[in-house]
C-alpha cells in the first residue's frame, strides 16, 4: 500500500489552506447549483470525488444532516459512512437538486445526484479552483480539498477516531498524517495545549 502524506518529497503541502477552502467555495457559490453543490459535498465531506459521484438521494438524510457514502475504496460495495454536514450545506443540496421529490421514487432515489464522469467532474473542481485563485501546486485538485477537511477537523479538536471514521479509512496511522500539517494549521494546533 502506497504511504499516505500531506506533503510530498519537496516538502510541498497536499492540502488548500482553510483561505483556499473558502476562495474554492465563494466562486463555487457564483455557479451554477449542480457545480456548486458538487463542490460544496466535495468540501463538507472530505470525500473521494468517485464518491461523491456516486451520491444518491438516498443518501441524503435532511433530518440528522447527514450523507451516506458507497465507501469506494475498497471496491466492496458493501462498505457505508456516514459524515455530518451543515445545515445550510444540505438545505442547498435537498432544493438545487430536487432531493425530497427523487426521494418519494424508488428509481430516482437511487441514481446518482450528478451524472458526469470522473475525469470531467475533476476537471470541473480543477477549473474552479483556479478559478477561485488557488496557487499552482499539487494541492489544486480535489484530493487536496479532501486533505483540507482531514486537517481542518484536526485543527478543530476532532478526535482522530471520527475522522477516520468521516473519511473512510480503513487504519487509524492513515488519518494521523492530518496531524502533520505545519505553519499556520500546526500553530492553531499547538494553541489547543495553551488554553
Amino acid at each position: 500500500m502506497a504511504e499516505m502524506r500531506i506533503f510530498d518529497r519537496e516538502g510541498n503541502r497536499l492540502y488548500c489552506t482553510q483561505e483556499e477552502v473558502a476562495l474554492f467555495l465563494k466562486k463555487a457559490r457564483e455557479r451554477d447549483s449542480n457545480l456548486r453543490t458538487f463542490a460544496e459535498t466535495l468540501v463538507y465531506t472530505g470525500c473521494r470525488i468517485s464518491e461523491g459521484l456516486s451520491l444518491t438521494p438516498k443518501g441524503v438524510n435532511r433530518d440528522s444532516c447527514q450523507i451516506t457514502f458507497n465507501s469506494l475504496k475498497k471496491r466492496r460495495g458493501d462498505l457505508y459512512r456516514t459524515v455530518p454536514v451543515p445545515v445550510n450545506y444540505i438545505d442547498t443540496l435537498t432544493v438545487a437538486n430536487k432531493i425530497v421529490e427523487r426521494q418519494k421514487v424508488k428509481k430516482k432515489a437511487e441514481s446518482r445526484i450528478w451524472t458526469w464522469s470522473r475525469q470531467y467532474a475533476f476537471r470541473l473542481i480543477k477549473e474552479l479552483m483556479i478559478d477561485a485563485g488557488i496557487p499552482e501546486g499539487k494541492h489544486r485538485s480535489p484530493k487536496g480539498l479532501r486533505h483540507a477537511f482531514g486537517v481542518n477537523a484536526v485543527v478543530k479538536g476532532v478526535q482522530l477516531n471520527m475522522i477516520m471514521k468521516w473519511m473512510g479509512h480503513a487504519d487509524i496511522s492513515t488519518t494521523a498524517i492530518y496531524a502533520d500539517a505545519i505553519g499556520k494549521e500546526e500553530a492553531e494546533i499547538a494553541k489547543k495545549m495553551w488554553v
